[in-house]
């Protein structure tokens, strides 16, 4: 990779449910959430497994936001249902 470009960030898609959640959030919490969706998208190892299942969790103590989410195989980002901010 040269120098010039950056890694490829995941790709991030977010389930009905969710879509739901976030019609709800306030502008704050939703610019709070991005931040935390853009961190995981350039490194999705940053949550820590849930044992017994595929899904991650992920929480940004600074802007209080978290994320359940699974990662798959070709690196896309699907957040479930439970977003937390």
């Amino acid at each position: 990779m040269s120098p010039e470009h950056s890694p490829r960030r995941s790709r991030v898609i977010t389930v009905e449910p969710a879509l739901t959640h976030l019609s709800k959030l306030t502008a704050s919490e939703t610019h709070r959430l991005d931040r935390a969706i853009v961190a995981i998208s350039v490194n999705p190892e940053l949550g820590t497994e849930v044992p017994g299942t595929l899904l991650r969790d992920y929480t940004d103590e600074v802007d209080g936001v978290r994320l359940i989410y699974f990662v798959t195989a070709l690196q896309t980002i699907t957040i479930v249902a439970y977003v937390e901010a």
